[in-house]
């Protein structure tokens, strides 16, 4: 795919694939083979909490921005409604306008009774701006401006099967402009792509409290399986590339001191289940043999198609661990690090992360720094979440005795009462009973 657009006759569309692709190959004596698919902007970690916390998320606690790592958790929500924004520069040491957009949202369904019945519905709209690149003719004069863009659409549904048992499904639309109606070498018009891709997940999640401790602790584990969609092209050609579907593993585990303080570990595994390129694909110009298999056959076939074995397989499996500590769900930090073999994009970097809530607001910080040679887009940039989440009754608790609803004025003498103001006594006479009739 990317080979395919780095011919095309103006000088920055190939640079704009290279970009979004977050396996990009770096120059070493290390052979490299990496996995590349079709809009892999999919694949990239907006929320800045879990990217705080080395782009972790599976199995952490729920949140507003919880769907996009794992529909599931969500189910295990405490809060009635949120919403979110969150803002990510890209490239910003080279460029200033290059940047993705995340807006999501959440609610809990209640029963008859106003009570959650551990149901979570809710979606997201993902903007991801390439900037404005000058597209030229042969002879290298200017033709045109365009500014690439891709966009996705999500929808969830999360419901509990169980106390400590959940399961999610998200579904997406997903459109991708890249060229803006240009031509490659061949003649062929390069349009956009259109996808339609699901996310399936579950969550298993249960609390622990040892009989007269006054801490308990909280275990996680899950799965998602997320972007399972149609292959696409950004022309009619017959061949089409794969969506970055995915297999992600979570584990966390949570230790809450007492009512304020809690803090946790959590790691996530992930593993692209696109076919892998053999060596003569990666190294040659001809039409790889792994963008002919199907969907089906690609994803499963995903675990056992590397040309190095299983050794190479389990370099395709990404790492990341963070740690939290929270104060009074008002206070934060994190820190993380994630690893990505050297063969398969070298991506591995640290982070550090911070929160600050009030009311029913809250602002997320991270901050990315490369540990390797291979650089990321995202090297020293500060991206933020803005948060509100917000229990029913109103945007902060109310005061004792306080009502939603108006009830009437309380009558005279109670005000007077309130006052410490005498209560007169009621001197209106009682009805007399009417008279027994005499007996004759």
């Amino acid at each position: 795919m990317f080979k395919y657009f780095m011919n095309i006759k103006f000088p920055l569309a190939g640079a704009a694939l290279t970009l979004i692709s977050l396996a990009a190959s770096a120059q070493s004596n290390t052979k490299l083979n990496t996995i590349t698919t079709a809009m892999p902007f999919l694949r990239i970690v907006s929320d800045a909490r879990a990217g705080g916390m080395g782009d972790v998320g599976i199995a952490s606690p729920a949140d507003v921005n919880g769907a996009q790592l794992n529909p599931a958790k969500m189910a295990f929500t405490d809060r009635d409604f949120g919403v979110g924004i969150t803002y990510t520069p890209w490239l910003r040491q080279l460029v200033n306008d290059i940047y993705i957009v995340n807006l999501n949202g959440f609610a809990t369904i209640k029963d008859k009774k106003g009570s959650p019945n551990g149901q979570t519905i809710g979606g997201g709209i993902r903007y991801f701006s390439l900037g404005n690149i000058q597209f030229t003719d042969d002879q290298g004069n200017n033709t045109q401006q365009f500014r690439p863009n891709e966009l996705s659409a999500d929808l969830f549904y999360a419901r509990k099967l169980a106390k400590v048992f959940s399961l999610g499904v998200s579904l997406r639309f997903v459109y991708s402009n890249l060229a803006g109606g240009t031509s490659d070498q061949s003649g062929n018009v390069i349009k956009p792509a259109i996808a339609g891709a699901a996310d399936i997940s579950w969550l298993y999640s249960q609390n622990f409290k040892p009989a007269g401790s006054s801490m308990s602790h909280d275990v996680s584990v899950g799965m998602n399986i997320s972007n399972i969609g149609n292959k696409v092209s950004y022309t009619n050609g017959l061949i089409k590339d794969f969506l970055p579907t995915n297999l992600g593993i979570g584990i966390g585990y949570k230790l809450n001191i007492d009512a304020k303080n809690q803090f946790g570990v959590y790691a996530d595994f992930n593993k692209l289940m696109v076919p892998t390129p053999s060596t003569a694909d990666a190294d040659s110009n001809k039409i790889a043999d792994f963008r002919q298999k199907t969907l089906i056959s690609g994803m499963f076939g995903s675990f056992n198609d590397a040309p190095g074995g299983s050794a190479e397989e389990l370099k395709e499996v990404t790492v990341g661990i963070g740690a939290e500590y929270m104060y009074n769900r008002l206070f934060g930090v994190r820190a993380g690090y994630f690893y990505e073999s050297k063969t398969k994009g070298g991506r591995q970097f640290a982070t550090i992360g911070l929160t600050a809530k009030y009311s029913i607001a809250g602002l997320h910080f991270s901050y990315l720094f490369p540990t390797s040679a291979q650089r990321n887009p995202l090297d020293n940039t500060l991206r933020f979440s803005l948060v509100f989440e917000i229990n029913k009754g109103g945007i902060k608790s109310q005061p004792k005795g306080f009502s939603l609803v108006d009830e009437p004025a309380a009558p005279a003498r109670e005000k007077k009462k309130k006052k410490g103001a005498a209560i007169p006594a009621d001197t209106t006479p009682a009805p007399a009973e009417p008279a027994e009739p005499s007996v004759p």
